[in-house]
């Protein structure tokens, strides 16, 4: 019984061989598609980071962030990525400096075609908004203080040739490619008032300050990007731009839009 049973073990050995074999091969291939993954997300976001920084014209030793979402292999396989965002700090784009997130959709691989879009914001503190506000003529710019949801500003308006000292509180917004600040409050001598009050207190020299300022950026932006949105988050001015997906690839779009 003992010696016809002893050669069946055999089979069982070389089974185990087998699975301890495949083993190895499974735990190989998995090594091996990690690191490619590894390879291909650090070429990709060392290519994104190069391209910002040259297109931008920012600084070689600028801090960029890249962000890319999912397994980035398959994506590079497929020849575009899902969603791409890139962020850095005071970074310049036309008559703006702030902090600025750029998310783009559906970016292709080769850079030689469009992106399905994307959205922008830049975000810009009280100095860096009263440097913006200063273009606008006549505008007390350096009055300017941020504190959600509003910005204010002090200026002052004449009255039998005496010049009282008006506050005022004005909503950030955009519209067709301007930036404005809609005037919600105002105050003369600390006491709030109304916009028809003011105007019937100080006639038509109040016109001007109960209007909506705008400042339009569109120009000296590329045409790609579309201000759509001015918020105040705490301390800070959020401006939110569209970007057109041809931006990548669309010398038009990368020129500088319009105003008006």
């Amino acid at each position: 019984m003992t010696d016809a049973a002893a050669p069946a073990r055999a089979p069982r050995r070389r089974r185990g061989r087998w699975i301890a074999v495949l083993v190895v091969v499974v735990v190989l291939l998995v090594a091996a598609v990690v690191a490619a993954e590894f390879i291909a997300r650090s070429v990709v976001t060392g290519t994104v980071r190069t391209l910002v920084v040259k297109n931008v014209g920012l600084p070689a030793d600028q801090d960029v962030d890249v962000q890319l979402s999912g397994l980035v292999l398959p994506q590079v396989i497929t020849g575009r990525l899902d969603d791409v965002t890139v962020s850095s700090d005071d970074v310049t784009l036309g008559p703006i400096t702030g902090d600025v997130r750029v998310e783009l959709r559906g970016v292709p691989v080769s850079g030689a075609s469009a992106a399905d879009g994307g959205v922008a914001s830049v975000r810009v503190d009280q100095d860096q908004l009263r440097s913006l506000l200063a273009q606008i003529p006549d505008f007390p710019s350096g009055t300017v203080t941020v504190a959600a949801p509003d910005v204010t500003f002090e200026t002052s308006l004449s009255l039998f040739g005496i010049a009282i000292p008006i506050g005022a509180t004005v909503a950030p917004g955009a519209a067709e490619g301007d930036l404005t600040l809609t005037p919600s409050a105002f105050s003369v001598g600390g006491n709030a008032i109304d916009a028809d009050t003011l105007r019937g207190q100080f006639g038509g020299v109040a016109d001007p300050l109960v209007q909506t300022q705008t400042l339009c950026i569109a120009d000296r932006l590329p045409a790609g990007l579309t201000i759509t949105s001015a918020t105040v988050q705490g301390q800070d001015l959020v401006a939110t731009f569209d970007v057109a997906g041809g931006i990548l690839d669309d010398p038009a779009l990368q020129a500088d839009g319009s105003c008006g």
